[in-house]
């Protein structure tokens, strides 16, 4: 864990100090004519040239599971939950800050580009974070933006690999994948289902260069899984909720707000991208994928007895 949260910061770091100064000089350009000759842009893009959503409500359902795509791992906020010295104030923490997260670097960013840029002009002259920097006068803003978009990569790879040697491990220990994956090394670390993590994202690369679709049939599989995900978690939260008294109810120290409205809202939005999925050709692979993936898992989990075991994990510890 220590490695991890230690790339993690700096990525994140470098991820957020990019962004936020974005932010700054687009809103002194919109406000203040910052690198715009003096003149704010005002933010009369958002609805002009064609009004606001120009081409109707269809292109958001369009982009929607792409969007969704982006918060992918938003769950590993509690994988982590295992390994960390005081879970329940870190995790509290953490969690109350995506909100807000989100709202600055997701939103604000989406605000700044849109108001000072048309929209029918954003991507025809390259990034619009490249624009807006070279309008302030950084002219290494192109190989700058390529830094920071590889450390988002790697900060991305950084996380899969953390989540993915850990489930696997989780799974070994449950003895519902290989015992090999349950191996330690010296340092505390599952070897083995790290170096296995490590070749499946090789084996992503290279499909990467098979077909120009692949990213989007990739993405729209993973999309689709992160839906399946947080749809269990979501049914295991409202199970395990229904399984306390009132009394032990009461002594919850982070409950989750609305319940259970938000949680069946969640889940009604989960199949609402579903079904636009199967809509749009494109992301119909997913559920084809999908399915036939889980069935198998299903199959072979019933075959190999699974059902019938009660493993818990044992004294194993993995180093935090």
């Amino acid at each position: 864990v220590k490695a991890y949260g230690e790339l993690e910061f700096w990525f994140a770091l470098i991820k957020i100090v990019t962004i936020v100064f974005m932010i700054i000089v687009g809103l002194g350009m919109i406000l203040f004519g910052i690198g715009n000759g003096g003149v704010a842009t005002g933010i009369s893009n958002l609805w002009e040239h064609g009004g606001f959503l120009p081409n109707g409500f269809t292109g958001v359902l369009m982009s929607l599971q792409m969007v969704m795509f982006a918060y992918l791992g938003i769950e590993m906020l509690g994988v982590t939950a295992g390994e960390v010295k005081n879970p329940e104030k870190s995790l509290t923490r953490a969690i109350n800050t995506v909100f807000w997260r989100i709202l600055i670097f997701y939103v604000g960013a989406l605000f700044v580009i849109m108001s000072i840029y048309p929209w029918n002009e954003i991507g025809e002259k390259g990034s619009p974070f490249v624009l807006t920097f070279e309008k302030i006068g950084i002219h290494a803003a192109a190989g700058i933006i390529n830094f920071v978009v590889l450390t988002a990569a790697l900060s991305s790879c950084n996380s899969g690999i953390f989540s993915t040697s850990r489930m696997l491990f989780n799974l070994a220990e449950q003895k519902e994948a290989p015992p090999s994956f349950a191996k330690l090394t010296k340092r505390g670390i599952p070897g083995v289902a790290l170096i296995v993590t490590a070749l499946a994202m090789l084996v992503g690369v290279y499909l990467n260069y098979v077909s120009e679709k692949v990213f989007q049939w990739v993405t729209s599989v993973a999309t689709f899984g992160a839906i399946w995900t947080w749809a269990i978690i979501l049914l295991s939260q409202l199970h395990f909720r229904k399984r306390l008294s009132p009394e032990k109810q009461k002594q919850l120290k982070y409950k989750m707000p609305l319940y259970p409205y938000s949680s069946y809202i969640a889940l009604a939005f989960l199949v609402g991208v579903v079904g636009l999925m199967a809509y749009f050709p494109d992301t119909r692979i997913a559920l084809i994928i999908g399915p036939a993936w889980l069935i198998l898992l299903v199959v072979v989990y019933y075959a190999k007895g699974m059902h019938k075991r009660h493993a818990y994990p044992s004294d194993k510890k993995l180093v935090s």
